[in-house]
């Protein structure tokens, strides 16, 4: 695109092969053609070439950074060439927004973008990760191996050397630009330079503020501005929480753009839809889609000819003309990708926890997940309580766990029974007087930890784990549970928000002060998103049952079923239901979700998640079969019969013949 430069002009004359003397001139070198060919391959214009187009040529696929190495080629990915090609210099379009599903192509097409700029139409380029250390990944994983296994992109990038700045992990230079990559967490990478190129990747990571300057996003885009309608700005991700979600929020402005793929039977144009798969119950290998128009089963093989002729279509009125937006979900992985068995699977497996059917909205629909944080109505609660003596464990209940809340005069604590599904029940409430400054309190405390409560089958029971929050005497708190030992005890800190990836992350060794010396990495300590554990807790409380009568018929309680005592008064009903979760604005005018008190006192709520963080750390969430199988024969109890149970049940436990009567202990699941 650029023509080469010399210092030396050619004379005005004769030129080798053409009549008349120039001993002075350019016949007296070898090879005078081709340096004039060379220089008029420099004259000429490169190829007016899309962003789909330039990749198809020139990308190469390292077998560090793909699965399937080798050039590149749309047409694997047909969805990806109009996104690609809005990101071309002839396009208009100043905003391209990707809501999407994990693994369906994006980054590299990202990438394309970034190559298709270096060789065809440079400047500088701002691109930016949800942290710098994930820059430096992407820099080492996806960029070097770009620029490395192209010959245009290798010539126009300087190479790495000690003493040349030009090339390092976070800048690469090249003829007419520069590429800067940053994290979102750096106000100073954000504002380094003017960018006529933005590439925000995983917006939905980035923290909500960049060293307390702004919203990351705003701050990239205002290093754009300055070049006005020849900007380009991609914005990419999976989406997380609804009212949340940056890439939600960006889509919801724009036209929404859906793939439409014809039928193979009737040629009817339709976007993929999940409740659209069909499959026998159990065998997730019969799925097939039915179209939305004739109800044809379509195999999964028609899928390559349906992406091929598939095209996008607008389905709303832009708020900014200049922004197109897109949506796609895993549903039109090519073959040898993510395939509708395996998406069934999946669905299959994130039944009975919240955190795996959010995980499967958010990377396999990519969809937003809908928090649902109206505190249930107390009274409603206290109507259905069911029989049970104080102290004891129903049959379902399979291990022990309890959460510890420390205040100034006592600490409660709520001991609740865990079953398969995550079916739970409350066992006991205690509240030990006396507070963190009373020794006789925490030696209560320790008691507790060897104390067994009778299970249904008439075997004793411990707990399996405590979760001790730390926030308040953090300094005593530690000192007891370092005493008693972190095998049976979690000190727990809660943090605000929730969860993107795991609602509980630790342990993390913290420094603690014992006896009134300060131990280095004294203490263990597992953070806990409150946010996600107490939605959770709404959501079951706030699912419909079955009745008497279906029980007796064989109905089963629906997973997550949290079931209440008749011995637990009004009073701890409403600290269960004290909280709501409410959408408030930022001084900065973005939304954020927020748990606000409805009543002041809501110990039972914080135990309650105190003892569901308990159970995570334990792995409840993640135990096979055999593992509750074997819980169920410790304890004397019958695998229960899932013949007929539908999906997310858990059916009733039997009892069975008890063995010699022995406790349970806690160390099977340490």
């Amino acid at each position: 695109m650029y023509a080469p430069t010399s210092t030396n002009s050619p004379r005005s004359g004769p030129i080798s092969g053409e009549s008349g003397d120039d001993p002075g001139g350019l016949t007296d070198f070898d090879g005078a053609g081709e340096i004039l060919r060379a220089w008029g391959n420099g004259l000429r214009p490169d190829p007016d070439l899309t962003v789909s187009e330039w990749a198809d040529r020139h990308r190469m696929l390292s077998g560090r950074a793909s699965a399937e190495p080798g050039r590149y080629r749309t047409v694997r990915t047909p969805y990806m060439r109009e996104i690609m090609d809005r990101l071309s210099p002839g396009d208009p379009t100043q905003r391209v927004v990707f809501m999407k599903a994990a693994q369906v192509g994006a980054t590299e097409a990202g990438n394309n973008w970034i190559g298709f700029a270096i060789h065809q139409a440079p400047g500088p380029m701002l691109a930016v990760q949800p942290t710098v250390e994930l820059a430096k990944r992407n820099s080492r994983q996806r960029i070097d191996p770009l620029i490395d296994e192209s010959p245009e992109l290798r010539e126009r990038v300087k190479p790495a050397r000690s003493r040349d700045a030009g090339n390092t992990m976070l800048s690469k230079e090249f003829a007419g630009g520069i590429l800067i990559m940053t994290g979102a967490n750096s106000a100073v990478g954000l504002r380094s330079t003017p960018a006529r190129y933005i590439f925000l990747d995983e917006v939905d990571a980035y923290p909500a503020s960049a060293d307390e300057e702004g919203d990351p996003v705003t701050l990239a885009e205002a290093r754009s501005l300055t070049f006005a309608h020849r900007r380009k700005v991609l914005l990419v991700s999976t989406p997380t929480i609804r009212g949340l979600s940056r890439i939600e929020r960006e889509y919801e402005a724009s036209d929404r753009r859906r793939f439409f793929v014809p039928c193979p039977h009737c040629g009817v144009m339709q976007w993929l839809k999940f409740d659209r798969l069909r499959w026998q119950k159990g065998r997730p290998e019969t799925v097939e889609y039915h179209c939305e128009c004739c109800d044809t089963a379509i195999a999964e093989h028609h899928k390559t000819a349906m992406l091929e002729g598939g095209e996008w279509r607008a389905t709303a009125t832009p708020a900014d003309p200049t922004t197109v937006g897109y949506h796609l979900s895993a549903l039109y992985s090519p073959i040898g990708w993510l395939s509708w068995e395996r998406i069934v699977r999946a669905w299959g497996a994130a039944q009975g926890s919240d955190e795996a059917i959010k995980a499967f909205r958010n990377t396999i629909l990519g969809e937003t997940w809908v928090e649902t944080g109206e505190a249930p109505d107390w009274q409603r609660l206290y109507d259905r309580r069911e029989a049970w003596k104080p102290g004891t464990v129903p049959a379902g209940g399979l291990l022990l766990t309890a959460g510890a809340d420390v205040q100034k005069d006592r600490i409660e604590v709520d001991v609740w029974a865990w079953g398969r599904g995550l079916e739970s029940w409350l066992v006991d409430h205690l509240v030990i007087e006396g507070g963190p400054g009373d020794p006789a309190c925490w030696q209560q405390l320790t008691e507790l930890l060897g104390r067994t409560w009778e299970h249904a089958s008439g075997q004793p029971m411990t707990l399996a784990r405590l979760a001790i929050d730390s926030g308040f005497e953090t300094s005593a708190v530690y000192a007891w549970s370092r005493k008693v030992g972190f095998a049976q005890v979690a000190p727990v800190k809660g943090v605000e928000g929730f969860a993107r990836t795991s609602p509980v992350t630790g342990p993390t060794y913290v420094d603690a002060t014992i006896a009134g010396k300060r131990l280095r990495r004294g203490a263990r300590l597992w953070t806990v998103a409150t946010s996600t554990f107490k939605a959770e807790t709404y959501r079951f409380l706030r699912q419909d049952r079955p009745t008497a009568e279906d029980i007796s018929a064989g109905a089963t309680f629906p997973a997550g079923t949290i079931h209440l005592p008749d011995w637990a008064d009004s009073e701890w009903l409403k600290q269960l239901t004290a909280e709501q979760l409410v959408t408030v604005r930022t001084r900065r005018g973005f939304s954020r979700l927020e748990w606000q008190k409805l009543r002041e006192r809501n110990e039972a709520l914080d135990c309650r998640v105190y003892a569901r963080a308990a159970a995570w750390i334990l792995g409840a969430d993640r135990w096979p079969e055999a593992r509750w199988a074997d819980l169920e024969g410790q304890l004397g109890v019958a695998a229960p019969d899932t013949s007929s149970a539908g999906p997310g049940n858990t059916p009733p436990v039997q009892s069975r013949p008890a063995p010699r009567r022995r406790t349970v202990h806690s160390s099977y699941m340490r």
